[in-house]
């Protein structure tokens, strides 16, 4: 007789903690097609920089960046004993609606290598939003290519966009639909 290798499901246990961690823990509200576009840019952009640990809603993390590499720290610049990891990027918070905002460092304003590699990279989000037939299919649900936080964090990042677009009355909308309806609605403003 063959035995089971786990015959109580304890495997399942910590997938849905994860799945119930990455619920969003507020109300989400409506948002357009462009506050939507600017999330997903920004929270895939995070979530592209190289991190082993479950990042904690509402707390500081730091990006840095060497050698055209981005890691997450949970050190700030003024923190290190040493030498920082690579230059600094910026200040990333979690927030609750599973979306990250980042506050850049004042010197990448001016930084060419960094406004080309963030319009190379909002181009990759902006083309993946125009070739999807609708926006709720242009949403991350399970990226294969990212370690286990980060494919968790981008899961949860697509059900609160969905959320919000769902309540924008968008979600089943292809991006330009999205984005005509926006300009019309600011025209009638």
């Amino acid at each position: 007789m063959k035995k089971k290798p786990n015959p109580q499901g304890k495997g399942l246990s910590p997938i849905l903690t994860g799945l119930a961690y990455v619920q969003p823990r507020r109300q989400i509200p409506a948002k357009h097609i462009q506050q939507i576009s600017n999330e997903l840019f920004t929270s895939l952009f995070v979530l592209s920089a190289r991190f082993d640990f479950r990042p904690v809603r509402g707390k500081s993390y730091w990006l840095y960046e060497k050698e055209s590499k981005f890691r997450l720290f949970t050190i700030a610049p003024t923190h290190w004993s040493g030498k920082a990891p690579g230059r600094y990027i910026g200040e990333c918070i979690l927030q609750d609606d599973m979306t990250w905002t980042i506050d850049l460092d004042e010197s990448l304003s001016e930084a060419s290598w960094f406004n080309e590699l963030l319009e190379q990279e909002r181009q990759k989000v902006n083309i993946s939003l125009q070739q999807s037939s609708t926006l709720e299919d242009a949403m991350p649900v399970y990226l294969d290519k990212l370690p286990y936080y980060r494919r968790l964090l981008a899961y949860g990042l697509g059900l609160s966009l969905k959320t919000s677009m769902e309540k924008a009355g968008i979600k089943q909308l292809a991006y330009k639909e999205a984005a005509t309806l926006l300009m019309y609605d600011k025209k009638c403003e």
